[in-house]
């Protein structure tokens, strides 16, 4: 596998994002400047200068014109992919934790998290091309404390066709809201744990989850019924689905903060694959040196990056032999072998 490193955070990654067509790579960090690369070589194509905290989610549109990015400054902003420029900043109560694009890119929803007096937040703001934004969102919806303990979202999503938004959060609760009045539509307990990201695959009928409980699981985006669970053995930071192969990504390792006194090797910093189907790992790619908090694989199926707290992105190019690989089917080859049988008989 060819691996080319990519230097462009000073600080521990958090999000990196290939846009629906594949020829661009999105990463952020802690370092206040979201970069965008080209995905077919690794060279950075430009940064968006203008947010004074740590980034924590982004969001390409479809065509690959506007970008969303979402900041501990407590701001959203929307950026023109072509110059950079700024068009609009959203203004939220508390550190945004997450945002995401409506199908069709005409509004959007983010997550902020509780500050102060104020409670965490879902926000949905119209964004019209001609550039009339409003301050005011939509509709907002207000995520209550749970006794004594205030609720913390991680990351939200929109369901096909816009029709519920779905949100999952640190106590391992994932919730679906309807986006026309802010119900609570269904709630299931997904982990044990904090959910560190929530994937769908492109024609969003299923999702994957990442938790600090070493799992991430499979479920149905229409039922929330869960079909599969990945076990590791450290928690899991980011989870994607490939959309060429019966393939999952999974990416962590050993919490950050003990990440100074243990080595590459003992910390378990690799990307890991396994079978979609079959749950079986069958396969890992080392090369960071601390946990990888997030991964995405490319749409054409070629390449896929990984960001870690290491503060380098890398764009791994598959084999050969990976892209040629078939995933063995059992129970059509014992059929075969029992044909043959037959026909020898």
């Amino acid at each position: 596998m060819r691996p080319y490193l990519l230097q462009g955070h000073e600080r521990p990654i958090t999000v990196v994002q290939f846009n629906y067509d594949g020829d661009l790579l999105f990463t952020a960090s802690k370092d206040l400047v979201p970069s965008m690369w080209r995905s077919e070589d690794g060279q950075r194509i430009g940064t968006f200068n203008g947010h004074k905290g740590a980034i924590w989610d982004l969001d390409c549109n479809r065509f690959s014109t506007r970008l969303l990015t979402a900041s501990a400054d407590a701001t959203c902003k929307l950026w023109v992919l072509e110059t950079g420029e700024c068009l609009h900043t959203f203004v939220h109560r508390g550190p945004v934790r997450g945002v995401s694009w409506a199908d069709g890119a005409k509004m959007f929803a983010t997550i902020s998290d509780p500050f102060v007096e104020h409670n965490a937040k879902i926000m949905i703001f119209d964004c019209p091309e001609d550039g009339n934004y409003s301050e005011a969102p939509r509709l907002e919806i207000d995520i209550p404390k749970v006794g004594n303990k205030r609720v913390n979202p991680t990351n939200i999503q929109w369901t096909a066709f816009n029709e519920a938004l779905l949100v999952s959060f640190d106590s391992g609760v994932i919730k679906l809201y309807d986006p026309t009045n802010g119900e609570l539509i269904d709630e299931i307990v997904a982990h044990e744990k904090k959910i560190n990201r929530l994937r769908f695959n492109r024609d969003k009928t299923l999702f994957i989850t990442s938790s600090a409980d070493f799992t991430s699981r499979l479920y149905d985006a229409v039922d929330l019924k869960q079909l599969k669970e990945y076990k590791t053995d450290r928690p899991v930071n980011d989870a994607v689905i490939s959309e060429h192969k019966d393939h999952i990504l999974l990416g962590g390792g050993q919490e950050a903060m003990s990440v100074t006194t243990t080595s590459g090797k003992v910390g378990k910093f690799e990307t890991r694959f396994f079978h979609l189907v079959y749950e079986e790992e069958f396969g890992c790619v080392k090369g960071h040196f601390g946990p990888i908090n997030a991964l995405d694989i490319n749409p054409n199926g070629r390449n896929y990056a990984s960001g870690a707290e290491d503060g380098y992105v890398r764009l791994h190019f598959f084999d050969k032999s990976y892209l040629d690989m078939k995933d063995p089917v059992p129970e059509a080859d014992e059929t075969d072998g029992e044909e043959e049988k037959t026909a020898a008989e």
